[in-house]
This record gives structure tokens, C-alpha cells and sequence, in this order.
């Protein structure tokens, strides 16, 4: 099963993603804590890409794929805005930021906790995410 939606890059679509997400993955009959960590997850990233990538730029878009048979979960996000380095990232310590009332920050931290593998390219002028979440 493959489903595609392709949204502008505006804060009130996550709203649309989610509701994307939850509908596509209903069929596969994850548990309710798998199926709301996935939504998490592509929450965070659509919106990093939104926000940081995209400025929040309307006339951008995202598109998101969901394809996922008994065995594994694939979620592709493409964009047009400036790549997330991956080589750059240092992963927060989630304590400290707890502890001193951080917020914000931890996404990418938190993604990577929930998804068995994450992947980020570049195919010229596109990013690429890519989401992986094995099933039993």
C-alpha cells in the first residue's frame, strides 16, 4: 500500500499530515503507542522542514509518500529548501534540556529514538527523508 500527499510548506498543514498518517497507516494495524509515535515522528520532521528548511514558505512544498506491506514502514518526505546536514547535527542531551526548561531542540533526537532507521540524501535540488519502522 502507497499513499501520496503534497502539501504546502504552512504550519497548519501539519494538522493535514497527521490526519494523513493516521488514515493511511490505519489498515496495518499497529498498535495504538507504534501508530503515535510514527505520527510523532513524521510530525517533527514535516515540521523542521516547514520551519527551518522551508522558512515556513508557502509557496514551497512537501511531499510525503507512505508505503509500507507486513514487514516494514517506508516514509519518503521531499523538499526543495535548504538540506539538513547530517554531519552537523549533535544530538542534544534531553536531561539537561529538561532539567533547565529548554524547549524545542530535541526532534531530531526523538526521531531517531522511535524510527529503526532514518536517512536523509540530496538528488539535486531535492531532499530526501526517509523513515524506516520494521514490524514483527
Amino acid at each position: 500500500m502507497t499513499n501520496k500527499i503534497r502539501v504546502s510548506c504552512d504550519r497548519k498543514n501539519l494538522k493535514t499530515i497527521r490526519a494523513f498518517v493516521t488514515e493511511t497507516l490505519l489498515p496495518a494495524h499497529l498498535s495504538e503507542i507504534t501508530l503515535n509515535q510514527i505520527i510523532l515522528a513524521v510530525d517533527e520532521i514535516c515540521a523542521n522542514l516547514i520551519i527551518h528548511s522551508n522558512q515556513e514558505d508557502s509557496r514551497k512544498f512537501i511531499c510525503l509518500s507512505i508505503h509500507y506491506d507486513k514487514k516494514e514502514i517506508v516514509i519518503e518526505l521531499e523538499d526543495n529548501g535548504t538540506p539538513f546536514v547530517k554531519a552537523n547535527y549533535k544530538e542534544p542531551n534531553i536531561h539537561d534540556n529538561i532539567r533547565s526548561g529548554k524547549k524545542g531542540g530535541v526532534g531530531v533526537a526523538l526521531v531517531n529514538r522511535i524510527m529503526d532507521k532514518v536517512e536523509y540524501s540530496v538528488n539535486g535540488s531535492t531532499n530526501i527523508c526517509r523513515l524506516h519502522k520494521y514490524l514483527q
